[in-house]
């Protein structure tokens, strides 16, 4: 009879390692302005490097999703978290802004092992409400990593620079990997892809034409352009624009990350899925005309926080109901699934977060996150009538 794991240590192990998406884009936020000044460049450029690392997250786990299903999960986690540390260091001795870039990169491709296969040690272990259950809460654990990191981060930047930060990435992939070699695999081997991995990537197509499955990645992918819309401008509003320290803006980042942490929990409190997603997406469609107003009208720092807390409420009800909704209709294809909901959420924030920088990032900002909203609400109508016949 094989091992199991205790449920506690389950959630523990499946939070610290996705967990580590919202801590390769978030840590190093508050070090935003220095590192254009080390690097003696642009805004745009840095913020390249963050788009670069969600480019690696996105094809990482278009790779590593059929991986995991052929060779168990356990396998290539370990393996990723040991290119993990190697790109961190990589980032702590980058000579300029073109081998930094380089190196977020391989640190996005590898941390995206931790993201797709989590989602997949969930399928494989639970279902239904269960399953939600599991992703509400494990939304609450992955909510205390962009609490911490640009917290950590702000924190770190008074005792040390921004090669501090990464320093500490390199030991936080370290004592996941010394985690890891306790997990027993989720998935038994003779659940496991037989033949040839190549075979595994078949499935992509067949997946891609599931329309409800696509509705509900695409409502997934829109909710994850604003967030990282709002990851990659915030920076600059809270700290340049209304002047904030990098501590003070890290504390408001927290706090909208409690706001994201509080809409998952609240998922649990409704009838369905389906009505949880219904009233996200309306709640959240209403907050965001009032934060794009109220970034036009460039009002005070005290109700652009308010109203990125609540906006951001809404966005937390969202990601773990069309995650579940999604999921629970490819369970026999959880990796591929997973891989696909990871690589189109993560390839549409690398492509949203560069525009930010356009012009003027207070109209830019609003501009995206209501042209994000405004598709999500389209497709979730879509989606939810089909369900309905």
């Amino acid at each position: 009879m094989e091992q199991k794991n205790s449920k506690i240590y389950i959630l523990i192990v499946v939070g610290m390692v996705s967990a580590l998406g919202p801590f390769v884009t978030d840590f190093y936020l508050p070090a935003f302005p220095n590192l254009v000044t080390y690097f003696d460049t642009t805004a745009s450029q840095v913020q390249l490097s963050l788009t670069f690392s969600m480019v690696g997250l996105a094809v990482g786990q278009i790779f590593l999703g059929p991986v995991s299903d052929k060779f168990g999960r356990k396998r290539p986690l370990v393996i990723s978290m040991f290119f993990f540390v190697f790109s961190s260091v990589a980032c702590v001795f980058s000579p300029g802004i073109e081998i930094f870039i380089l190196a977020r990169f391989i640190q996005g491709f590898s941390g995206a092992g931790g993201i797709v296969i989590s989602k997949s040690i969930a399928t494989d272990l639970y279902g239904g409400k269960d399953l939600a259950k599991f992703f509400s809460m494990l939304a609450c654990v992955q909510g205390l990593a962009p609490i911490c990191a640009p917290v950590l981060g702000g924190l770190l930047l008074l005792v040390t620079n921004w090669r501090g930060i990464f320093g500490l990435l390199a030991l936080i992939g370290v004592l996941l990997l010394l985690v890891l070699f306790r997990f027993h695999d989720s998935l038994p081997g003779e659940s496991r892809l037989q033949g040839k991995l190549k075979e595994r990537f078949v499935y992509y197509k067949e997946v891609l034409r599931h329309r409800k499955f696509m509705y509900f990645v695409l409502i997934q992918v829109l909710g994850m352009g604003v967030m990282f819309s709002y990851i990659a401008s915030s920076p600059f509003v809270f700290q340049e624009h209304y002047h904030l320290s990098p501590v003070m803006y890290s504390v408001c980042f927290a706090c909208n990350a409690v706001a994201i942490m509080l809409g998952s929990l609240s998922v649990v409190r409704f009838r369905s899925n389906e009505h949880a997603l219904r009233v996200g997406v309306c709640g959240f469609m209403f907050l965001c005309c009032c934060t794009g107003v109220a970034l036009c009208m460039e009002l005070s720092v005290i109700i652009i926080e308010i109203v990125f807390f609540l906006f951001l409420f809404f966005l937390g009800i969202i990601l773990p109901t069309s995650t579940t909704l999604a999921l629970n209709l490819e369970r026999q294809n959880s990796g591929t699934a997973s891989a696909i909901l990871g690589f189109l959420t993560f390839l549409g924030g690398g492509i949203v977060s560069p525009l930010t920088g356009m012009g003027n990032i207070l109209y830019s900002t609003s501009a995206i996150m209501f042209v994000c909203c405004v598709l999500i609400l389209v497709c979730t109508w879509r989606v939810l009538k089909m369900v309905r016949v």
